[in-house]
């Protein structure tokens, strides 16, 4: 016979990935201030006050929607194979990786930028992006330092400086979409302006480190 809570434990995981589902449409669409519990509440086809009890406010729901985001990329630019490659296909690849992940995904981006505001305005609790960066640090390094042992990339390379330049580039035409397209003169999120910005920031990046 069924234990009964057997059966609620999987409804509740349900429950949980549909109100973060609705959550995390609803705040890239609204952004935190402009989203409203009540909303995401109704789209997810829970009352709000169930919302409250799972997550306590809205802001804890919006962190762990960033959270459950930056864990997604995090883990998949972690696990991402490709030291089977040359070194500077291989860091291409990566690169191409980071960008292909906002190109995929059209909410992210706007997540991104609003949880920039968010963690620059509140004093955040600790976080998969911040647990999970070291790793990734150590992914680029490995690679800069097979270029570098190969003679293809600049021996004086900071892998930390450089991760954080590079994510920067791959995601700016996504998270910056205004400034970028004005700058550009084209669509950063269109096909045709996707696929120009995708190339010539990942050219852009291994020109600055080659030999």
């Amino acid at each position: 016979m069924n234990n009964p809570s057997n059966r609620a434990e999987p409804n509740k995981r349900d429950t949980m990935n549909r109100l973060l589902a609705a959550a995390r449409q609803i705040f890239a669409q609204k952004g935190l201030a402009g989203a409203r519990v009540e909303d995401i509440a109704r789209e997810a086809g829970v009352t709000k006050q169930l919302v409250y009890h799972y997550y306590g406010s809205k802001e804890v729901l919006f962190s762990t929607v960033l959270d459950d985001a930056s864990q997604q990329i995090m883990q998949e630019l972690i696990a991402f194979e490709i030291d089977h490659l040359p070194p500077e296909q291989a860091l291409r690849t990566l690169l191409n990786c980071c960008f292909d992940q906002y190109m995929e995904d059209p909410l992210l981006g706007a997540l991104a930028l609003e949880g920039l505001r968010y963690h620059e305005a509140a004093d955040t609790r600790p976080n998969s992006f911040a647990s999970q960066s070291p790793a990734l640090a150590i992914k680029f390094s490995s690679v800069l330092q097979r270029g570098i042992k190969a003679g293809v990339f600049k021996p004086d390379i900071d892998a930390r400086l450089f991760l954080a330049s590079s994510a920067l580039l791959m995601s700016g035409g996504f998270t910056n979409h205004y400034t970028m397209s004005v700058l550009v003169g084209f669509d950063t999120t269109s096909k045709e302006g996707m696929r120009i910005w995708r190339e010539h920031s990942a050219n852009f990046i291994l020109n600055s480190i080659r030999k």
